[in-house]
């Protein structure tokens, strides 16, 4: 996984606004199965992990925690430990990346 490339592009979805941040919110868009990825921070609780998880499963949304917090943090500029990828386009890209 290219760390700085998929870190950029978390960036670039940040500024166009197709991200969500933050567990809540995170979690209404997988119900809504508008989230296309999600990210959920290696440092992040037990219980938010397990929360989130689950939910992707269910609703069949890939997920990761191959990034800390403060790599999301400072690839989005808030501190945040869990967020969702609302665009297909960045979806592909990223999963793209992270898998290659």
């Amino acid at each position: 996984m290219d760390k700085n490339k998929v870190l950029n592009m978390l960036g670039l979805a940040m500024r166009a606004g197709k991200l969500v941040t933050g567990e809540e919110l995170t979690l209404k868009e997988i119900r809504r199965n508008k989230a296309r990825l999600v990210f959920i921070a290696t440092d992040a609780g037990k219980n938010t992990q397990k929360n989130i998880s689950d939910k992707c499963t269910y609703y069949k949304i890939p997920y990761t925690d191959r990034l800390t917090a403060l790599e999301i943090g400072g690839a989005i500029g808030k501190p945040r430990m869990v967020i969702g990828i609302l665009d297909n386009g960045f979806a592909k890209k990223i999963g793209e990346l992270i898998q290659g």
